[in-house]
Order: structure tokens, then sequence, then C-alpha cells
């Protein structure tokens, strides 16, 4: 792990960037990630798929499910996978927000203040259980996964590249938790469920963690650099002006069908993640079924239908059902 002062801007990142990985390696590097982290979570194939998209497109992920279906191992999998920074907050109802940015210490021996990074200042940063830290201390989070930078006492700090967060929600006991600031939610790129393994999935996952957790054995596949250069890539991935057209009606639809529709930070994001999709399928091309495939954990948490019959993910299929790919078809 590096060592490196992480209040630093960029560091030596400019020189890491300077050359972007090929599209055939940054897919080796995806399948290389998932393979890795298939050694400690069982099943949940997708949804690990998912993650090292969120990874490779620049975002953050939210995974929301029943406690002990395996979503701060997933997490703790994907941050073994890389060797960079790794940080932990753990989401209680008395954290604070400096307790997640850091704080300004007088420092008797100097007679100055010194600024004490927060556990934000990292490249993967998980947020475990944030649901159950009160909105003011979740809102900590919201300039640092917007603008990958943090501000404490007027004066603004960059966070390190690559920046991630990965956040677990509690999605039982609704009295002792909060609601996420819907702010927040937007800033997620996706939002997974892993759901309960079936019968052999459960069978093989008891195998392997008879005497040591193979979370324990888990060795780094790639590296800080690596993934700043594979996001370079990513970012350089065609999306020709149909795809966006099409991305585009997509989200319109989600506004005129119900209260609260897909933001245009949503299709930013689809398109991000779209792009990753196709570099690990080794294309440098988008096409519609990397949208399709990545509109419904992207698009869904950020709509509001008002209807308790009828929610976001039930737009989203409606959408993907019915706005047609090309936009000269009736």
């Amino acid at each position: 792990m590096s060592d490196a002062d992480p209040t630093s801007p960029t560091g030596d990142e400019a020189t890491e960037t300077e050359k972007p990985l090929s599209i055939s390696t940054v897919a080796d590097l995806g399948a290389a990630v998932e393979t890795n982290v298939s050694k400690v979570i069982v099943g949940n194939q997708d949804v690990v798929e998912h993650v090292v998209t969120a990874l490779l497109g620049g975002g953050h992920v939210l995974l929301e499910d029943v406690p002990g279906v395996g979503k701060t191992m997933l997490a703790r999998s994907i941050a073994r996978s890389v060797d960079c920074r790794f940080r932990r907050i753990q989401f209680t109802p008395d954290l604070l927000p400096t307790d997640v940015t850091g704080v300004n210490v007088f420092n008797e021996q100097t007679r100055e203040f010194e600024f004490q990074p927060g556990p934000v200042f990292g490249n993967i940063v998980l947020g475990d259980e944030i649901n159950r830290a009160p909105p003011k201390t979740q809102s900590a989070l919201l300039e640092a996964m917007e603008e990958t930078q943090v501000t404490v006492d007027g004066e603004t700090r960059a966070l390190p590249a690559p920046f991630t967060v990965i956040a677990t929600q509690n999605a039982v006991e609704p009295n002792r938790t909060y609601e996420l600031p819907f702010a927040e939610l937007d800033r997620f790129t996706k939002k997974l469920h892993l759901g309960y393994p079936d019968p052999d999935e459960e069978a093989a996952l008891l195998g392997r963690t008879v005497g040591d957790h193979p979370i324990e054995s888990l060795e780094p596949v790639t590296d800080r650099q690596t993934i700043v250069k594979a996001r370079e890539t990513v970012s350089n991935v065609r999306v020709e002006r149909p795809v966006r057209e099409y991305v585009t009606r997509l989200a319109s639809y989600t506004r005129e069908h119900a209260r609260i529709g897909a933001s245009p930070r949503g299709t930013i994001a689809l398109l991000r993640v779209a792009q990753a999709r196709a570099a690990t399928d080794a294309r440098d091309y988008v096409l519609p079924d990397d949208v399709q495939a990545e509109a419904p954990v992207v698009l869904a948490h950020r709509i509001r239908t008002g209807d308790r019959d009828r929610d976001g993910d039930a737009i989203v299929a409606e959408a993907l059902e019915c706005v047609p790919v090309d936009s000269d078809r009736t």
C-alpha cells in the first residue's frame, strides 16, 4: 500500500496517465479482478461485474441488502484486488462529518493548525452501513463523490486518484437507520443488491470459509497506477451520436412517467459505465446492448414515482421495452 501524502493534489499521477492502456489490456484487467473476487464471493457474478465496470468508469457503488449476504466482503474483495490506499468508514449514529473528511488540529509545538485527513482520503473508500449515520454526516461525502475534493475550514484539498466509494446499506431496521439524502443517492453510479445464495452456492461458500477466510489470503492483481490508466482508456471509448440519443430518450421516458426522473448526472453515469462495459468486452465503441445492460442499476434509484405499486425498477424496465433503439423507428 502506498504511504504517500493523502492530501497531496495529484502527486506523480500526471506521469502515470501519459500512456493509457490498450482496450485488450483493460479487458484482461477487468477479467482478472472479477476472477480474483470470485475466490471470496460465491455467485453474484453479475454484481461483481457491475462493481468492476463502476470502478473502471470512475463511479461509486451502493450495495443494499439484508445483513449477512456479503456486501462488506464484496467491497473488501474489490479493494484487496487493487494495490492502493484502502480506507474504511464505519458509519454510526454518533459519527461526525469531520470524522469522515478530517479536521484541523492545533499543534502546541509549532503553534499552528495542522490538517489531519479523515478516512475519505483513500483510493477505495468503504462506507460500511452508511445509513446508520444521520443525513448531516452522510452529506460529508457529497463534495468528495462529485468533485473528488474536500473542503474543511474554507480550504479545499484534492482527493487521491483514483477515488471510488463503495457503500453498504442495511435494508432492514428502518427505525434504526436514516434515509440517504436524494442528492447523495444521485451521486452513486449504481445501486446493487446481492440477495441470498442458492443452496449449491451456499454449500460452496461454507466449504471455503472452514478454517481461514479466503479474504485473508487474497492478493492484488493490479495497482493504483494501472486503474488510473485504465480509466483514461475507458474515457476514450467511442460513443456515437445514435447511442447518445438513445440514452437521452431513455432518460426522457423516466421523466415523463415518474414524479422525478433520471437526472443528467444519471445519463452521464450511464454512458461512462457503458464505456467501461464495452472496454471489458474488448471493444473501443459502445453498443446499445451496453446501455441496456447498465440502465437498470444506474437509473432506477434516481427515480421517484409517487406510486407504491410502481417503483424505479418498473419505470426503467418499461423504458427499455418501449423506447426504440433507432430514433427512426415508430
